[in-house]
């Protein structure tokens, strides 16, 4: 039974709830957490979980839920996680800290994407879950919101300085969510009777002394003006102490950052770059594709004209030419599992290089004594037979490995050089990528 994890989908926005309340350690498991799986079972609209995770992996079955909590227990806490085998994806805990720690109950979910949430009918279901749990649980603070938005807010978690949370708690409103449910102490910090008069989508009084708080009906337009402005005057009005302009300018500024930017990379290194894109985070995603369409690799400096190559001073050509070779071997042993194609040796499998080596953070995450030992001749190598094996260029071999050459047209390319320029950082890994070279090496072949 494989199970679907929101990181097997293309980078996009999720749908991330937080809750934390207290709960009963006195009372069977079963009995304790009923309501939490009843309210799931009831309201997840599409996205109800099929697959229950411990020590081991089972479908989803009150049974398989008692069992990946006991075979999960240590002395600090128990856990499970939740998940589905079919779109949408499902990333869902449920946590349980247990004696002598105060007895905790955590739940987080994230579900992807955002856009299944697009429907109000859905929205509402979400809310009477949460709001189901708020009323059965002892909460201390639950949010739910767009994933994407929370990670640009100063602290993942309500947009908050790390020391701050460790130090004070969940004092104080520092962010406001989508849905938001604050617990009866926090309730009587900001006063009762402001919570209750929010100017809100839904506020609600929980039989425990929290409240429930929704801005808008739906999550996913909450990047719009209008869901920015409910936003700040919600936050103001729980917060008099802010500023409306600044809060709104900075929830503003949050979604022009997060707002679609079309791909125009450079069309040789398109196929390079729209991986990278998909590589980093989604609420990265526009403003990554922002830097790279005003980004221009720098021309390629390691070629001089043909007619002022070095000339070979190595006494057996060809010798040094299967030693070449066999450094480039060196570079798909290297790479084989994570690289395929790497074993064709053509100048896609240079582009999947050029993403493997960006993606590691190769320069940076390997020690550099073996990067110059081992990666960069190996690299060099490869780079040279891909130039030889599909322009009909030439080695023209020499004694150090940083003035060997490939003929190529009527210019000679230094491949070794390039692979020293290309293991500086990972920004070099894309200025003096190896695909740019043989594309601009292709161009000035005749």
């Amino acid at each position: 039974m494989k199970r679907l994890s929101v990181h097997d989908l293309k980078p996009e926005d999720s749908l991330r709830l937080t809750f934390k309340s207290a709960f009963d350690p006195q009372v069977a498991r079963e009995s304790e957490l009923e309501r939490v799986l009843q309210a799931l079972e009831e309201y997840s609209d599409g996205w109800m979980p099929d697959v229950a995770e411990g020590k081991r992996r089972r479908k989803y079955t009150r049974t398989a839920i008692w069992k990946a909590l006991e075979e999960s227990r240590d002395d600090v806490y128990t856990s499970l996680g939740l998940y589905r085998t079919e779109w949408p994806a499902l990333d869902m805990s449920l946590r349980l800290w247990l004696p002598p720690r105060v007895p905790k109950l955590d739940i987080s979910i994230n579900a992807k994407p955002l856009s299944f949430f697009a429907e109000a009918e859905r929205c509402l279901k979400f809310v009477e879950m949460v709001r189901a749990w708020a009323c059965r649980y002892p909460v201390s603070h639950a949010v739910a919101h767009s994933n994407d938005d929370i990670n640009l807010a100063r602290f993942p978690d309500f947009g908050r300085d790390k020391e701050v949370w460790f130090r004070d708690g969940f004092d104080k409103i520092y962010e406001v969510c989508w849905l938001n449910v604050f617990g009866a102490k926090l309730v009587e910090t900001v006063g009762r009777e402001r919570m209750l008069s929010t100017p809100a989508w839904r506020v609600e009084e929980l039989p425990n002394g929290g409240v429930l708080l929704v801005t808008r009906p739906t999550v996913t337009d909450f990047a719009s003006e209008e869901a920015r402005l409910a936003q700040a005057r919600v936050h103001c009005h729980l917060r008099p102490d802010l500023d409306f302009p600044t809060v709104l300018r900075t929830l503003r500024e949050r979604s022009a950052t997060l707002a679609p930017v079309e791909p125009r990379f450079h069309p040789d290194l398109a196929p390079l770059l729209s991986r990278v894109v998909d590589d980093v985070a989604s609420y990265e995603r526009q403003r990554k594709i922002a830097e790279l369409n005003a980004w221009q690799p720098p021309e390629p400096e390691e070629w001089r004209p043909a007619d002022s190559a070095l000339p070979s001073d190595v006494e057996d050509p060809e010798r040094a030419c299967a030693h070449y070779r066999h450094l480039a071997e060196h570079l798909v042993a290297l790479l084989h599992t994570k690289v395929p194609s790497i074993f064709e040796a053509t100048p896609e499998s240079l582009t999947e290089a050029d993403f493997y080596f960006w993606h590691e953070e190769f320069p940076t995450s390997r020690p550099r004594e073996n990067i110059d030992a081992h990666a960069l001749p190996a690299i060099g190598a490869y780079l040279g037979q891909v130039l030889v094996r599909h322009l009909g260029g030439r080695w023209i071999a020499r004694q150090k490995l940083e003035e060997t050459q490939v003929l190529v047209g009527h210019r000679v390319w230094f491949p070794f050089v390039r692979a020293r320029h290309y293991m500086r950082s990972r920004q070099s890994l894309l200025d003096y990528s190896l695909t740019w070279l043989y594309r601009v090496a292709e161009r000035h072949q005749s």
